[in-house]
């Protein structure tokens, strides 16, 4: 059975647009208390609690329909995606609830088989799945709500960030272009040597890796300020972290990793309805540099279980960059943030 045939969108690409989010959001009073150190406010990837032990605790959640057709390993994506909000803020996650909506009308062992997956990735990361939610739904829908720990004095958000310092991107990005073009696809990736072949091999590896390693570097390097790329894509989260920041950014194009074959799948239309919204809403900060449209779509590219972003010195960018290729992770320096219009994206 192809899991992606039952979805009507592919992995973060099915989120609320951040326009229409930014607009539910504005309308609510949210609640403040003290020992909230990490709300709304920011746009950051998890809330924060401060315990009275002084210690703090991550709390995050997310799930969607199916982004690849094997139903193990959308399962092992979704719980590597949802753990990467704590990663992004610089904890550990300690344990999580699986969140489900399954059709009656599907098979009950694929469901186990999504919930392995689950179980596949936070034994991998050390955390522990215990219970959840279940639901009757139209569509497949699973994911996770995590809970980790953060040392105050490590803790990173979107804020904090200084003009002078340059940006760490941990992924290569395109796994957006990649679920669209395996959605919209007869075959999938069912073909060894079709051309989605090679791109899908290399956007699951990706989805699949956790971003432990990038926040160890990340904290080492003595980052500012991070947030992880997903379904706002590279821009999105980008326009979030300088705005919450105060500070421009420049983004390098042509130092941004992608994903093998991207590039050609982006020129034959393959463009998810998120990556457009997350173009829509970054463009009146955007200062495309004379790029073409389709550069602009993928670098807006509604990512699932993306790399982290981080802000941090040059020099320590540069030990941090070395560190994780060593351990086989595509990072790169892909920027700079500069004095100027908070929120602004360059690209050059």
């Amino acid at each position: 059975m192809r899991m992606t045939s039952l979805s009507h969108g592919a992995g973060c690409a099915c989120k609320l647009g951040p326009d229409a989010l930014g607009t539910v959001l504005a309308g609510l009073a949210m609640p403040t208390h003290p020992d909230l150190v990490v709300g709304t406010e920011t746009g950051d990837d998890a809330l924060v609690w401060r315990r009275p032990d002084g210690t703090a605790l991550v709390a995050t959640c997310d799930f969607f329909m199916p982004i690849v057709d094997d139903a193990r390993t959308w399962g092992r994506i979704a719980a590597t995606n949802a753990a990467s909000d704590v990663y992004a803020m610089g904890g550990r996650p300690l344990f999580a609830l699986n969140l489900v909506g399954w059709p009656a009308d599907l098979p009950l062992d694929l469901l186990g088989e999504v919930l392995a997956g689950g179980l596949d990735a936070a034994a991998d990361g050390g955390w522990v799945v215990a219970g959840g939610h279940t639901i009757d739904s139209p569509e497949p829908q699973y994911g996770q709500a995590v809970v980790g720990e953060v040392a105050p004095e490590r803790l990173l958000t979107n804020a904090g960030a200084s003009a002078g310092e340059v940006l760490v991107l941990t992924k290569a990005i395109g796994t957006g272009v990649v679920a669209t073009a395996l959605k919209r696809s007869d075959e999938g990736a069912a073909d060894p040597g079709g051309p989605l072949a090679a791109p899908y091999d290399a956007a699951v590896a990706s989805m699949c890796t956790l971003n432990a390693d990038a926040a160890a570097a990340a904290l080492d390097a003595g980052a500012s300020a991070a947030t992880d790329v997903t379904g706002f894509g590279l821009l999105g989260h980008l326009h979030k972290l300088a705005l919450a920041s105060g500070v421009t950014a420049v983004l390098d194009v042509a130092s941004v990793p992608v994903l093998p074959g991207v590039a050609a799948l982006v020129a034959d239309g393959f463009v998810s309805g998120g990556t457009q919204r997350n173009l829509d809403w970054v463009r009146p900060h955007l200062d495309p540099g004379g790029h073409d449209e389709a550069t602009a779509a993928l670098v807006a590219d509604a990512q699932t279980s993306g790399g982290l972003l981080f802000a941090c010195a040059p020099e320590t960018a540069v030990e941090a960059v070395d560190r994780l290729v060593e351990g086989g992770h595509p990072a790169a320096v892909v920027g700079e943030l500069v004095d100027g219009v908070p929120g602004a994206i360059r690209l050059r």
